[in-house]
């Protein structure tokens, strides 16, 4: 333990060094990354058909915009397909043995996302070790080297097209390709991590990690809290911290933590806790919260990663200006473009963001492209979701498990209105308070909310409906989509998730 301290120790101030560099040059940084990504892929199908030789002769950022269009998975898929099938050498230039299997939420077609050994060892598994540098930067006393970091993720196994390729989603893939450092820390073994059975892996998961030393958890926080609970039963304990006297540290990501954040600090009880959030989808990981408490992340500009902002409202209605990093502006919510080192062309991610700081660059996540409402004008986003349902939460003493929530469209006799399908693991004491607190800091946040709401001319007073215990897990349960990466999602600008759900 000594030793793997001491090692620890050396690693992390070269790295802090390394960051502090990219936080003082981010423009060099970033165009680094860019023309090198180029340079890499100039004799790919890709880089040939979009004459990247020119656009690295030129070494202009605008010629580059110019040049190369904005892509979706859609406008990718061809050549991804092709990668798929055998064919090497097409979005980048070293070989792809690696997909991602993602749909983002619960929708039902999967992306295959091409993972590269260079997305693997210089995006992914380098996120991993600076989330521990950080961390132990920023807590020298911390024990949670002295145990195990679990896991949890890897709902599909690895599958093969050919025994030459494969795929499953990320954490399953990640956990295909640990390096030994790696592997040594975490819990549990592959072989319970990667069942396909989530259900029963959860059993399984519980009963190993029940007798180990877990000094941290990392996942999607609803599945945490999935497996906190069954431990809990196995147990008969009633707090975390009467079975895992280490914990100390929980890392989360996918989707916002404000609704979770009291009850995490509830079921582990005694310890002091800390909460560390990283930005990490199949495409890569973008940013990790490094000044705890404060809940923005560093954006991590030497991944590989090169990136490019379009203000969301324009993105919305197909304006493609896009900026790069040095014109971004704080407060301004932007879709967020990447440029990957796995063969991500100035792809959509479908992740909208906020700049917090630009000295250096911070950002929140505040949503996805394709969830809000902007049924009536309101053009409401996650993060005033998440912002208003905690709020509400805390006035009436209530937990908020899961939520969704969608427009119900104008009549000609009647105002819009939303509808809201929520699950408390705690009741509010005044449903109709939570319901007033709820739209009144929706109309705090949001003016183009509150001024449909004006005198419910066009936008009614919301409709709240109370889940039935597990109703959101019991749907992702029927359509296939237990465990792991998949989430609910919480806004729709149409009626297919809420109505499914509400027929459950």
């Amino acid at each position: 333990m000594l030793l793997r301290n001491k090692l620890v120790t050396k690693f992390t101030a070269k790295r802090l060094n390394e960051i502090d560099y990219f936080k003082m040059h981010p423009f060099e940084i970033q165009e680094k990354t860019l023309f090198s990504l180029l340079e890499s892929a100039k004799n790919t199908a890709y880089g040939k058909e979009y004459g990247f030789e020119k656009i690295i002769t030129k070494k202009s950022i605008p010629y580059f915009q110019e040049k190369i269009p904005i892509n979706t998975y859609e406008d990718l898929k061809p050549y991804i397909e092709k990668i798929r099938q055998g064919k090497q050498n097409v979005l980048w230039h070293s070989p792809i043995k690696w997909f991602a299997q993602s749909s983002g939420t619960a929708e039902d077609k999967s992306k295959f996302i091409p993972v590269s050994n260079e997305a693997l060892e210089l995006c992914h598994f380098k996120g991993g070790k600076d989330i521990v540098a950080i961390y132990t930067n920023s807590f020298p006393e911390t024990g949670v080297l002295k145990g195990k970091g679990l896991g949890i993720g890897g709902s599909r196994q690895i599958n093969s097209y050919d025994g030459k390729q494969f795929y499953g989603d990320l954490s399953a893939v990640l956990i295909e390709n640990l390096p030994l450092w790696a592997r040594i820390m975490k819990t549990p073994a592959k072989t319970i991590a990667l069942m396909p059975e989530w259900e029963e892996k959860i059993e399984q998961m519980a009963a190993v990690t029940l007798r180990q030393n877990i000094t941290s958890i990392s996942g999607v926080p609803s599945w945490m809290l999935v497996l906190m609970k069954r431990v809990l039963e196995l147990s008969g304990k009633n707090k975390l911290s009467e079975v895992w006297a280490s914990l100390e540290l929980i890392i989360h990501g996918g989707v916002s933590f404000v609704p979770y954040r009291e009850q995490f600090k509830n079921i582990i009880g005694g310890n002091k806790i800390n909460f560390m959030e990283t930005y990490n989808a199949s495409e890569g990981i973008f940013s990790i919260q490094d000044q705890p408490p404060k809940d923005d992340m560093l954006l991590m500009l030497d991944y590989g990663i090169f990136y490019e902002f379009i203000e969301t409202n324009a993105f919305l209605v197909g304006n493609t200006k896009a900026t790069p990093l040095q014109d971004v502006k704080v407060g301004t919510n932007y879709a967020m473009l990447i440029t990957t080192n796995a063969g991500l062309w100035r792809y959509a991610i479908g992740d909208t963001v906020v700049f917090t700081s630009t000295t250096p660059y911070r950002i929140k996540i505040t949503g996805r492209t394709k969830h809000f409402i902007n049924a009536f004008g309101e053009e409401l986003i996650i993060d005033n979701a998440e912002k208003a349902m905690f709020a509400a939460a805390k006035a009436t003493k209530a937990e908020v498990l899961e939520y969704t929530g969608a427009p119900i469209y104008m009549t000609d006799k009647t105002s819009g209105k939303h509808e809201w399908l929520i699950e408390f693991s705690q009741m509010p004491n005044d449903l109709n308070n939570f319901s007033n607190v709820f739209d009144n800091s929706l109309k705090a946040l949001n003016s183009d909310y509150e001024a449909k709401r004006h005198k419910d001319i066009s936008l009614g007073f919301p409709i709240i409906h109370i889940a039935k215990k597990n109703q959101f897990y019991n749907w992702l349960k029927a359509k296939g989509k237990i465990g792991g990466q998949n989430k609910i999602p919480r806004l729709y600008n149409g009626r297919k998730y809420i109505d499914e759900l509400l027929a459950h």
